[in-house]
């Protein structure tokens, strides 16, 4: 099989990685790399290049321009990372192995691994970036605005995906207070608690990014 040619492996590995991409998306643990990862990201890189302008003045203005055009260009921050890293993958894995068997027709011979690898990369980044705005246009517009991980405390969370139990979270849906779904990790607050798949609850706490919720019958709401 071509793909696993030696003159190949840069292409191989990241079929692989597609790969565990999806068995992250299937396990939920996709949530670490997407969704509020991204809105972090991003205010992080506001915030970095807000700092060097007060610092550096018109030249830092010029380099977080050149940043931005750059990020722009590649696709970074038009779909979720997940998203963007699942494009690339293909493309770069679809590119090589296509460049390796045009070299072969043309020269009777591959090109060496590592050149390959740069070539395919350098032309799968703006093709994803290309790829990118037309994906992004068509996903649910979940992340349009920014919002804090506290910010979804004493939110009402479905759970999604599985049944959570003390160490054992499960995916669940909270909506923001702009309306907008986020995807999270629950465990009950009640280690001898299990929420079921389907059952709404409160959340009421989070230890990182994950996220403990009580039972509506729960005492501790003083609900009837």
């Amino acid at each position: 099989m071509m793909i696993l040619e030696p003159y190949n492996l840069p292409f191989a590995v990241a079929i692989a990685l597609l790969g565990f991409v999806a068995i992250a998306q299937i396990i939920g643990a996709g949530d670490m790399f997407g969704g509020d990862a991204d809105l972090d990201l991003d205010l992080d890189m506001d915030a970095d290049i807000d700092a060097d302008i007060d610092i550096e003045g018109a030249e830092t203005i010029s380099g977080g321009g050149f940043l931005s055009g750059l990020l722009s260009l590649i696709g970074l921050g038009k779909v979720p990372f997940l998203v963007w890293l699942t494009l690339f993958l293909v493309l770069f894995a679809a590119i090589g192995v296509s460049g390796q068997a045009l070299a072969i027709s043309l020269t009777g011979s591959p090109l060496h691994t590592g050149l390959a690898g740069v070539l395919a990369a350098i032309a799968a980044l703006p093709l994803t970036g290309l790829v990118s705005r037309p994906v992004g246009a068509m996903l649910p517009k979940d992340e349009t605005s920014a919002v804090g991980l506290n910010s979804l405390i004493r939110r009402d969370a479905q759970i999604q995906i599985g049944t959570a139990q003390a160490g054992s979270p499960a995916r669940s849906k909270v909506i923001d207070m702009h309306g907008h779904p986020h995807f999270v990790m629950v465990e009950p607050h009640d280690p001898n608690a299990v929420l079921t798949e389907g059952e709404t609850v409160l959340l009421v706490r989070r230890e990182g990014e994950t996220f403990f919720a009580v039972q509506y019958e729960n005492p501790l709401l003083g609900l009837d």
